[in-house]
């Protein structure tokens, strides 16, 4: 598999990784500028030379991995038999600038429920680097015809089309966000259960509904037997605060702003030597 299809890949899966690229060659080197390689947390693809130039840049790459780095960094290494490094030497005799770049995972969002609120959601959230998952119990709210502007976005967007909301549930990766907001409070009330019984921690759970809705799914959770502290994962009503009007597209607005305060902003982009 080349580095390209390596990269798609991790992005597929949502797994982080580093892309890494031999930017400059001074004198003699195993490999050329642009010639690249994908580390991820225990595989790679593609090679920069082998060696303890490339074995130095995989440990790095994967540093950053678990450090979450999100910006771009510069590594350089001097390739003659004075310069030893913890994976022994190369007598090739040039220098390499190798440049790694972070891949980071997207994060995932799952909204359940497209009908007018849902819609005006995922078309926001369409136009973030998100992993979007969206699923309906009605086909027809999920037609491409439909979503056309949804999918067309910069989101990765999947569509699930099923009766039964908890088998997206339980697919979902630790950390993922979600939302829910099905046409009737029966499917609400399930896929709360559903995701309260979950074995990999969400990022956040958010409810649509009113203070009553709410209050009557509070007391129906506690009787299956969940703890105050559990059903206090669930946000309801969901939205930010400040934010008022009944109309979907506001209230996606609401919801949006509120997702994007819990995903939270990434770091600003630095470049180190």
């Amino acid at each position: 598999m080349d580095w390209l299809r390596a990269a798609q890949q991790l992005r597929d899966e949502g797994l982080p990784g580093v892309l890494v690229t031999v930017a400059e060659v001074r004198g003699h080197a195993p490999r050329e500028a642009g010639a690249k390689m994908v580390v991820s947390r225990d595989r790679t693809w593609g090679s920069v030379g082998g060696g303890n130039l490339e074995a130095t840049a995989v440990a790095r790459a994967r540093a950053m991995i678990e450090s979450g780095a999100a910006g771009p960094q510069m590594s350089e290494a001097r390739l003659n038999p004075h310069a030893r490094t913890e994976h022994g030497r190369q007598c090739c005799g040039g220098a390499v600038r190798l440049l790694l770049e972070p891949l980071p995972a997207r994060p995932v969002v799952a909204v359940f429920g497209l009908g007018h609120v849902g819609y005006e959601l995922a078309r926001i959230l369409s136009r973030l680097p998100v992993r979007l998952l969206l699923a309906d119990s009605r086909p027809e709210q999920l037609d491409r015809f439909r979503l056309a502007d949804v999918i067309d976005g910069t989101a990765d967007v999947s569509i699930h089309p099923t009766l039964l909301g908890e088998q997206v549930l339980e697919r979902l990766p630790r950390g993922a966000q979600v939302v829910i907001m099905t046409h009737d409070h029966a499917e609400d009330y399930a896929l709360c259960d559903a995701a309260l019984r979950l074995p990999q921690p969400l990022g956040g759970i958010g409810l649509i509904g009113s203070a009553a809705k709410w209050a009557r799914f509070q007391a129906q959770l506690a009787g299956a037997g969940h703890s105050p502290e559990t059903i206090a994962r669930i946000t309801c009503p969901i939205g930010q605060p400040g934010v008022t009007g009944k109309d979907p597209a506001v209230i996606a607005v609401a919801v949006a702003a509120a997702l994007l305060s819990t995903l939270g902003e990434r770091p600003a982009v630095t470049v180190t030597t």
